[in-house]
């Protein structure tokens, strides 16, 4: 799976450290200013008066996060809808909901801001960070939050070695987990066995939203060490051990059972009131009445009551919602480029605004071919550069663009945009020239040279080359359209190929497992290149599917996974040494030294640079940047404050 001004990237998230005085200044007055006048919606004020909810001064804190709205003062009430697709859609839930990390992304994408921490100390070699959270914050059923919940969220959960295979890679310098130290109430320290100088900004992205995901006094109860009966409680609730049984409870950041749980306390602007689980054909999320936010003029967020997730178990039936006016705000699904013509011409009949999103991905189609694969034959073939490049001078590229993305876009392999100050020529344009002829004789020099009564080209065991490339179409259904296209081009060089329509979950499950030929996915790092490298070396266990094992044994510092070549340890060095560096000029001349290795090792094969997509806002919702990054690290619309959306009559 991934802008309110392009950002330019030389200068962007690179300052956070320098600035961050200021941006905490301006937000401790914000908070101060608004403190004394909280006002709240009249559904909570109704319960207050009834004796059901606390008073609202009992509720928030004495200071709390101030948010300005992006147009106007709101109005509280209604019900914002929103479409989910199929039966693994849980991170359109996160997108939307999900955001309440220590710290966030501004709107532009270019600067790290206050959040649940009103503040923070970042040690000169970027080692220690001390995080000062804002006093008088509470979970969703009113208990504190506390520094206790953050460390025992790392300390007791993530680095639980039966909970997590390896601990995850953001909270991993050199191989070692940070350690979380409680030094007070309201202040947690997080120390890295090496500088770590790009935490903030991974703390800003949804795999950073660890440290506030767990609430001790709850989810204590599903680990061991608070809780000696249970395995017993786990085999009554018929699950298979408490690992499941924490899973089905707490969730994680990004699996379906994290909306499952009513009961799970939050710090999120809205609670879930129907969960979503199996069979379920909505997910409902009612507002959060200890919610920690109010805006400039002391009303306390959301100002929307509610948010409706209508489940839709295909496209045609989003966008026929989306055009008769039942969809409050979506671009996920829809961003087609084949739709927009349909969507423009119903702007008046669906009383709906066109919404811009910038991407920050740098291709729109990355083939992955599976070089561990569990066959050595297939692993033999894929690892074979020769065959990788001969894949890819088989491409049509510019009929591709031509038919599926209406000629918005250009050849492009991988790594940053054209735009990016880290550009790299030979990394996004290599062997982007369609050239059957010579494909076909690179093919013939590696050995592929006999063909079946077909024309489709044998291995040197004899076996048809064939293989199936996985494809989610609820997701990314231009992607299908590509793979369509890419058979036909293939099957010119003697290469035959499945396109695998699969769900989501069983998309994953297969690359967790190792079990998958092939699988495409939008080729991530366009404009963040620090924070997603996937395509760049073995570094996200679902999402470098070229090599999952190779991940597996990064992350897991060895002791899991597969052991990979030494371009892949050269290049995790590599990153370990960028990302412990501040100095941006330095931090780049080791990410060149990087993708030099990446672009002579053409791991992957891209087909084109990605093209900016768009979505919907109702003409009553406000509030609403209509400009905003696309990315999985801005999990859009979330960095834009849903919480201060409203509706006008």
């Amino acid at each position: 799976m991934h802008e309110g001004h392009k950002p330019s990237r030389g200068v962007t998230r690179r300052t956070v450290l320098a600035g961050l005085g200021a941006a905490v200044a301006i937000s401790a007055v914000g908070r101060h200013a608004a403190a004394a006048t909280e006002k709240e919606a009249p559904q909570l004020a109704a319960l207050v008066k009834d004796g059901k909810l606390p008073p609202l001064a009992d509720r928030i804190p004495a200071k709390p996060m101030v948010v300005k709205p992006f147009e106007k003062i709101g109005t509280y009430g209604g019900a914002l809808r929103r479409g989910l697709r199929g039966s693994s859609d849980h991170n359109g839930i996160l997108r939307m909901v999900g955001n309440q990390g220590l710290v966030r992304w501004n709107m532009d994408f270019t600067e790290v801001l206050p959040n649940l921490a009103e503040s923070w100390e970042v040690s000169a070699d970027a080692t220690q960070f001390t995080f000062h959270l804002i006093a008088g914050v509470r979970w969703s059923d009113g208990h504190p939050f506390t520094a206790d919940d953050v460390v025992f969220a790392i300390e007791d959960c993530v680095k639980n070695s039966e909970l997590y295979s390896a601990t995850p890679a953001q909270l991993t310098v050199a191989g070692k987990p940070v350690v979380a130290e409680k030094i007070d109430d309201h202040t947690v320290k997080f120390t890295f066995a090496a500088p770590n100088a790009l935490y903030l900004e991974n703390l800003a992205t949804p795999l950073g939203q660890h440290p506030t995901l767990f609430a001790k006094h709850y989810c204590s109860q599903f680990l061991p060490k608070y809780n000696p009966n249970l395995e017993a409680e786990a085999k009554a609730a018929g699950v298979a051990g408490w690992t499941e049984l924490f899973r089905a409870k707490c969730g994680d950041i990004e699996i379906p059972s994290r909306w499952g749980n009513v009961d799970k306390p939050t710090l999120d602007p809205w609670v879930v009131k129907e969960p979503y689980s199996g069979g379920a054909t909505r997910v409902v999320m009612t507002r959060n009445p200890y919610f920690w936010q109010v805006d400039t003029e002391g009303n306390q967020l959301p100002y929307i009551d509610e948010v409706n997730f209508g489940i839709s178990q295909d496209v045609e039936s989003l966008m026929l919602n989306v055009i008769s006016g039942k969809i409050d705000i979506q671009e996920r699904h829809i961003s087609v480029l084949a739709n927009k013509p349909t969507l423009s011409q119903n702007m008046e009949k669906g009383d709906y605004r066109l919404l811009t999103l910038v991407p920050s991905s740098a291709q729109q189609c990355q083939i992955y071919l599976n070089m561990t694969h569990k066959d050595p034959a297939m692993r033999k073939m894929f690892a074979d550069k020769s065959f990788r490049q001969a894949l890819s001078l088989g491409l049509n590229r510019q009929e591709i663009i031509d038919i599926v993305y209406f000629g918005q876009s250009e050849f492009f392999q991988a790594g940053p945009r054209p735009t990016h100050p880290w550009y790299h020529e030979k990394l996004a344009r290599q062997l982007t020239e369609f050239d059957p002829d010579k494909a076909n004789a690179i093919l013939d020099k590696a050995g592929y040279d006999k063909k079946d009564a077909d024309g489709i080209r044998k291995r040197p065991d004899g076996q048809r080359i064939f293989f199936a490339i996985d494809v989610i179409p609820t997701l990314y259904p231009d992607l299908v359209d590509t793979l369509e296209l890419v058979k036909a081009h293939w099957a010119q060089i003697g290469i035959d190929i499945k396109v695998n329509t699969i769900e989501r979950a069983l998309y994953y499950s297969r690359g967790d497992d190792n079990a998958h030929d092939a699988a495409v996915w939008p080729g991530p790092g366009g404009l963040d290149p620090m924070l997603d490298p996937r395509d760049f070396f073995a570094f996200h266990p679902q999402g470098s599917r070229y090599a999952i094992p190779w991940t597996l044994w990064y992350t897991s510092n060895g002791e899991k996974g597969e052991e990979p070549p030494e371009s892949q340890k050269k290049r995790f060095k590599l990153f370990d040494e960028a990302r412990s560096t501040a100095d941006l000029a330095k931090r780049g001349e080791i990410m060149k030294q990087l993708f030099d290795i990446t672009a002579e090792e053409f791991e992957t094969i891209g087909v084109c640079l990605a093209v900016g997509g768009f979505g919907v806002i109702r003409n009553n919702l406000r509030n609403v940047p209509e400009k905003q990054p696309d990315s999985w690290t801005w999990p859009n619309p979330g960095p834009a404050l849903p919480q201060q959306f409203t509706f006008t009559s």
